[in-house]
């Protein structure tokens, strides 16, 4: 019976031998794998680390690695009566161990502590952990194969990723030849000084955008410039295009950088006048308060990181950065017709002298032949008017003749084509100077209004008011659903003002609240003569507990705002609406009222608005009219309508031709002045203005004035009397910006 027992176990360990060595090599090869995706620095580390060698070691055999899954330690010391490897044990992890500190703590003969630091490793990569339940120190191959000792030493150790525990620090992203450079903009970026830049948000957002990139420089590679940095400088240089002017973004010499100092320096200087230059072609050259304080426009400041990413991550920087400039069409038409008028204006100033009235005269069939003048004023006509042919040609020829129809067209004189007296007087008049001067005004208006100027979600619809051309016009989806004239404010403090705002609703049969300005600068010294004259207008007076009057006629066919109200709540308490007085509509100046705007056919307007902010409900004029009475009704939009009042010099009609009309509130010539006596940033400061007051001050009324409510106070100022009671407050103006007058009618 023991002999079979001893028979049995000398056959598990002949078994468990097998095993050890299948586990040995699978072990190895799996290692060797893990080793081969190791990066660089952990192989460098590694090599670096002195592996103590066995000395007279010989490498063991078969019969000395034993393995039974199902025996104790215990039980394999005895099967084993000499132990060499135990001599090894400890050295064996030594040679795949990265940490010095481990080999100085691990002594060779301590075979258990060897089997502990072995295993305990394992635990932290469970895909290894099998091999690791056997002893370390007997799982080295069999074969004395000194290339393959490491890769077959246990694969637990190489599981803590020593080397990850002390990474070495990565490289700098930027090219050595870019190096001095971004150390220099670091300095220069780390001290607190504004010698660049002297807006906090723009300092801030290249402090984030240089360091993201450790500094490195964006506009130069190795001292030459880059794609983005020859697009920045294109648009730059051509800024006047855009009616902007270039010499407020000084381009850098970056040819004379020849030093980190001074490439930094070119460097930081093209930064800050990309800067200039997004925000001023996004906002204006100066801001709406310093021209006027009828204008309220909401802001759209430039974030200065978005345009550092925008720009030098675009395709095309000169096109990223031009996005900046207004999109709308109309912005674009005025852009080609400066570049006309100044492809005619630009160069020396070039005087055609008098002389006989040119014509040219084309050929017709056999019965006329062409005819074609010659004159020495004509290689000067071909300069003054931009004709690049043959500018030396004397001819009065077809091109020439073209050219003169154009610029006579284009001045608002006959356009005949024939170089008379009239015509040789305007090409040399500086009227053509005004003109662009105009066009620049009317273009850094437009960079007031909103880039968007619709509601997206009714199509794109807006309302836009052009006060010099006195019309009213409805688009939607980039088309002109409907137009109107309109009787805008008289010039003076009852200008009509330039605003955004939503329109919200329509009143039907609406009571006319007399604005302040109204009743104290007219009704009531017209009191003083006459105590009953309110009555007669068929106009309702209430005195308020504080001593203050309130003014109103009721609903009606004579009312003052007619049937309909068009209400945009704004801080101006101005709004649109119909008018008893139909035949200042037939007048081609309508500047008549105190500041509203009077549509000549309101009832057109409201089906319109009502059938885009409801287009359910299939509203028509018929359909609005039958509502007039003698009780207000309200007309909400589920979505308010965008309302842009705007002061249009200058621009294109709908049949390509450049417009321009009457600077009646004088805004022009206010702006050419600014412009021409540029100091610079300070254009763009905002100029505040005194808060509108909603209340008045006590009035002693003379005897024999009927009171309708005398002491019965509403409790609601005239904001809300107008815009909808206690349920509307006043838009907020932006910081700085305070309106100072109410217009209204």
């Amino acid at each position: 019976m023991r002999d079979c027992l001893n028979h049995r176990a000398g056959f598990d360990r002949v078994l468990a031998t097998v095993a050890a060595t299948f586990l040995t090599v699978s072990a190895g090869s799996a290692l060797a794998q893990d080793q081969a995706r190791s990066s660089a620095a952990e192989l460098a580390i590694e090599a670096a680390i002195p592996r103590p060698e066995p000395a007279n070691v010989p490498p063991p055999t078969a019969s000395d690695i034993k393995l039974d899954t199902t025996a104790t330690v215990q039980d394999v010391a005895k099967e084993t009566p000499k132990e060499p490897v135990k001599a090894d044990a400890a050295p064996a992890p030594a040679k795949v161990e990265t940490k010095p500190s481990d080999m100085a703590t691990t002594p060779a003969a301590d075979a258990p502590k060897s089997e502990t630091a072995a295993t305990e490793p394992a635990k932290t990569e469970p895909a290894k952990s099998e091999p690791a339940k056997s002893e370390p120190a007997k799982s080295e191959p069999a074969k004395p194969d000194t290339a393959a000792a490491p890769a077959a030493a246990p694969a637990a150790p190489v599981a803590t990723a020593p080397a990850a525990a002390e990474p070495v620090k990565a490289a700098s992203n930027v090219p050595a030849a870019d190096q001095p450079v971004a150390d220099k903009i670091k300095d220069i970026l780390g001290a607190k000084t504004s010698r660049h830049f002297d807006r906090k948000n723009e300092r801030a957002a290249v402090e984030k955008f240089y360091g993201a990139r450790d500094f490195a420089p964006v506009w130069t590679q190795a001292g030459s410039l880059t794609p983005a940095a020859k697009g920045v400088i294109a648009r730059l240089k051509d800024a006047a295009s855009d009616g902007l002017n270039p010499a407020d973004y000084p381009v850098p010499d970056f040819a004379a950088a020849t030093t980190p100092d001074a490439l930094v320096d070119a460097e930081l200087k093209l930064t800050a006048s990309m800067f200039d230059y997004a925000r001023q072609a996004q906002s204006g050259r100066m801001h709406w308060s310093q021209v006027s304080a009828d204008i309220l426009y909401p802001e759209h400041p430039v974030d200065p990181s978005e345009v550092l990413t925008k720009v030098t991550t675009a395709a095309d920087a000169s096109a990223a950065l031009d996005s900046y400039n207004p999109p709308q069409k109309l912005y674009k038409e005025l852009k080609t017709q400066l570049a006309k008028l100044r492809g005619q204006g630009d160069g020396p100033v070039i005087e055609i002298t008098d002389g006989p009235a040119l014509k040219y005269t084309p050929a017709k069939g056999k019965k006329q032949a062409e005819v074609v003048v010659q004159d020495p004023r004509v290689p000067q006509l071909r300069a003054k008017l931009g004709i690049t042919e043959n500018p030396s040609d004397d001819h009065y020829d077809a091109t020439v003749a073209e050219a003169v129809r154009k610029f006579q067209d284009g001045v608002d004189m006959k356009a005949t084509g024939v170089l008379d007296a009239a015509t040789v007087k305007a090409l040399n008049s500086p009227k053509r100077d005004k003109q662009i001067d105009t066009v620049l005004v009317n273009m850094e208006r437009w960079r007031w209004l909103p880039r968007d100027l619709g509601a997206p979600s009714l199509g794109d619809a807006y309302v836009i008011l052009n006060i010099p051309d006195y019309t009213l016009k409805v688009m939607q989806r980039g088309q002109q659903v409907w137009t109107t004239r309109v009787v805008t404010g008289k010039p003076g403090q009852h200008a009509t003002p330039l605003l955004t705002e939503t329109m919200k609703y329509i009143t039907v049969n609406p009571t006319w609240n007399v604005p302040p300005s109204i009743v104290y600068g007219e009704y009531l010294p017209a009191l003083q003569q006459d105590p009953t004259v309110l009555q007669r207008m068929g106009l309702k007076l209430e005195q308020n507990r504080d001593g203050s009057v309130h003014i109103s006629q009721p609903p009606g066919e004579a009312n003052a705002l007619g049937r309909i109200r068009f209400n945009f709540p704004n801080k101006f308490l101005v709004y649109q609406h119909d008018t008893p007085d139909k035949y200042l509509f037939a007048k081609d100046e309508r500047a008549f009222s105190h500041g509203c705007m009077r549509v000549q056919y309101p009832d057109q307007y409201a089906s319109v608005l009502l059938n885009i902010a409801m287009p359910n409900e299939k509203y028509t004029p018929e359909r609005v009219r039958s509502m007039y009475g003698s009780g207000e009704i309200d007309l909400k939009f589920p979505t308010p309508i965008p309302v842009n009042i705007t002061y249009q010099t200058a621009f294109v009609d709908d049949a390509g031709k450049l417009q321009f009309r009457k600077d009646v509130y004088g805004r022009d010539a206010t702006m050419i002045n600014i412009l021409k006596n540029n100091r610079g940033k300070d254009l763009e400061n905002v100029v505040a203005h005194a808060q509108p007051s909603y209340s008045r001050p006590a009035t002693t009324l003379p005897s024999g004035v009927a009171v309708a409510n005398n002491g019965g106070s509403s409790g609601l100022n005239f904001f809300e009397r107008l815009f909808g009671g206690g349920t509307q407050s006043p838009p907020p103006a932006p910081v700085g910006r305070k309106p100072q007058r109410v217009f209204t009618r």
